[in-house]
């Protein structure tokens, strides 16, 4: 595990338990520092949403992990445009199966970016 990454405890509930902590709203995660993300619902996710990540950049970010809401559904053209510029993977699913994914790969050292949309 990345020695940094915070872990995710619970969700749900409008937030996240991150080391224990209660995090309201959505949250996104970059070089493991977990930060407020004003994203709300995947129609407001737009790639300035993401600055971070983009900025962040593939020497950093292997791949986005990117959790939708309770649905899965497609992200964005242009997000998905902007990641693919950037040389950053983007995987997409539903926040709580994204939450749990989070664990298990910066339990391998995995070098991602998460962005969950609070559910």
């Amino acid at each position: 595990m990345s020695r940094d990454a915070p872990s995710i405890d619970a969700y749900g509930e409008g937030g996240f338990r991150l080391d224990g902590a209660r995090h309201e709203g959505s949250l996104l995660i970059v070089s493991d520092e977990a930060r407020n993300w004003p994203v709300r619902a995947l129609p407001e996710l737009t790639p300035e949403s993401l600055a971070p990540v983009l900025e962040a950049g593939r020497a950093e970010v292997e791949f986005l992990l990117l959790g939708v809401g309770a649905r899965n559904a497609m992200p964005p053209r242009a997000v998905r445009d902007a990641l693919q510029r950037a040389g950053i993977g983007l995987e997409f699913m539903d926040t709580p199966a994204a939450a749990k994914l989070y664990n298990v790969l910066t339990a391998e050292g995995r070098r991602i970016a998460a962005a969950l949309i609070a559910v």
